[in-house]
């Protein structure tokens, strides 16, 4: 049965030893993933919150902030990480990079609370001042970052972020990727941030985000998460047009099949800390697409597990990812 459910003759995954405990789900059966569903992952975030220094310092040591983008990112949502992050970024100089990198993407996220959600014809101009001035800080960090240790490829990822926020140009924006692509060729993260400067909502032109994703597909080897490039390629084509129904047709659905099989369901595939928002991310697509058995497989191997991204393009993501669960 299980070789079958995840693409091949292999055995089911094994247990995670790390894995959080599954809180209690909700009727429908769905739960919120939290702490990229790592207990690791659960204690740095609680030694943050508690703003202790050594113990964020004693927590990350079973992972690499420069490269682990996810694990970098649950510092983002941190309330109240930026009062406290400076101190370390000057007191501590043997961890400094560490400090400035964590204190940067909670700057990022700080300056979108500051500027919201809205369209930005509704942003008023004490929100685009405070906006500009966390960007401008987050972007001094994660420059000295990168300057301190240029093997990171994370910094890359959340200047990308910022340049876009500041309207920095293609040309900048261009040679960050560039930057981040020759210490990281496939990673997936730097890719699904380069699609939404793609879109024509930033400048790009229809197709090129498609085209983009195909090309590092293609050079991936068996089991690569980069296939999820490919189904938020689609979303976001999806996002843009004016067709609800734009992604239902045979050429989408085999698309999205191959990537899948290719990717998060091939037997090669490593279920890191946080892999559920990778089948999430199809989960949605093929939902989108009404390719019904491939996103079976995926809600089946999720077992309830929602994350927020990449949901949040509906208004109501929860009721979405529910909704989407029961139709499979």
């Amino acid at each position: 049965m299980f070789g079958k459910l995840f693409g091949g003759g292999g055995e089911r995954p094994a247990a995670d030893p790390h894995a959080l405990p599954v809180p209690r789900r909700r009727r429908n059966g769905m739960y919120t993933l939290r702490a990229l569903g790592d207990v690791r992952v659960l204690a740095l975030l609680e030694a943050a919150d508690a703003g202790d220094w050594a113990a964020v310092k004693a927590a990350l040591v079973p992972f690499d902030l420069g490269r682990d983008h996810q694990v970098l990112g649950e510092f983002a949502d941190l309330d109240g990480l930026q009062d406290w992050i400076g101190r370390a970024v000057e007191e501590d100089e043997e961890h400094r990079a560490t400090a400035l990198l964590i204190s940067g993407t909670r700057y990022i996220k700080w300056g979108w609370e500051a500027r919201t959600d809205d369209r930005a014809a509704n942003v008023t101009q004490e929100q685009w001042r405070v906006f500009h001035e966390r960007l401008r800080i987050a972007e001094e960090q994660l420059l000295e970052a990168a300057e301190l240790r240029p093997e990171w490829v994370t910094p890359w990822r959340q200047l990308l972020t910022s340049g876009r926020g500041m309207s920095l140009g293609s040309a900048v924006n261009g040679a960050r990727l560039d930057a981040a692509l020759r210490r990281e060729p496939l990673d997936q993260e730097i890719h699904v941030e380069w699609l939404s400067q793609l879109q024509p909502r930033w400048g790009g032109e229809p197709g090129q985000a498609l085209a983009f994703a195909r090309d590092a597909f293609a050079r991936a080897p068996q089991g690569h998460r980069i296939g999820c490039v490919i189904a938020m390629a689609h979303i976001e084509e999806w996002v843009e047009s004016e067709r609800e129904n734009c992604l239902v047709t045979p050429g989408v659905q085999a698309e999205l099949r191959n990537a899948a099989d290719h990717s998060i369901l091939h037997p090669a595939y490593v279920r890191r800390p946080g892999w559920q928002q990778d089948f999430n991310m199809f989960a949605m697509a093929l939902s989108l697409a009404g390719e019904r058995h491939t996103a079976r497989r995926v809600f089946q191997a999720l077992d309830g597990a929602y994350t927020r991204w990449p949901w949040v393009y509906f208004a109501d993501p929860e009721k979405q990812f529910a909704r989407q669960h029961r139709r499979v």
